[in-house]
């Protein structure tokens, strides 16, 4: 849940702060139970109601901040992943968690928070340069999950424009092409259509 810290002399109020949970987590609406946004303008919402990040993508982190290790959740994540990574994982992806089926909607650009969590001013910089995003979802079917569960893919987008891709817009130009074919994807977060239209 949000909760208030001090970052550069101020008092931020987040919900980055994320911890491993134990047992079923019922899984509806634009959120998992017991996890809220602080900032509902950016956060949250139906097309981030849950966020992935690949477990695969620690070490790298791990080395670059300088730690030994990091807690699950360390990237504000609802769900870390194993097997799932940008490259594979295409914007309209469907994926069964439990009892529940996810959508993928659009990858993360991350914020400030990201650097108070890590009390690193640089890190939001680096991690969209590093393109290890990760993916948010939206909620098809409400169910429950907990950790453990299987994550597997329900249906596969037929137009194959994988997060990496997306991702790939927010730190380049781009090419015109594959920014039409972004914008015109339906699955995509209407925001991300919507800056992707005016660039064209």
């Amino acid at each position: 849940m949000p909760r208030d810290t001090v970052w550069r002399g101020e008092v931020v109020r987040t919900g980055i702060f994320k911890s491993a949970v134990h047992g079923r987590v019922a899984l509806r609406g634009h959120n998992l139970d017991g996890d809220a946004q602080a900032d509902l303008r950016v956060h949250g919402g139906a097309d981030k109601a849950v966020y992935g990040y690949p477990s695969e993508h620690y070490g790298f982190w791990c080395e670059w901040l300088g730690k030994g290790e990091l807690p699950w959740g360390a990237f504000g994540e609802n769900l870390t992943t194993e097997g799932l990574l940008e490259t594979d994982v295409c914007i309209g992806d469907r994926f069964r968690v439990g009892s529940a089926v996810l959508e993928v909607s659009q990858p993360r650009i991350p914020c400030s928070n990201l650097a108070l969590r890590h009390a690193r001013a640089d890190l939001p910089k680096h991690f969209l340069a590093s393109g290890r995003s990760g993916f948010y979802f939206r909620i098809i079917d409400p169910g429950e999950l907990a950790a453990g569960d299987a994550i597997e893919r329900a249906a596969a987008d037929p137009r194959e424009l994988s997060v990496a891709l997306v991702q790939s817009l927010a730190r380049a130009k781009g090419d015109p092409e594959l920014i039409r074919r972004a914008a015109d994807h339906p699955a995509l977060a209407e925001v991300w259509r919507e800056d992707l239209r005016k660039r064209l």
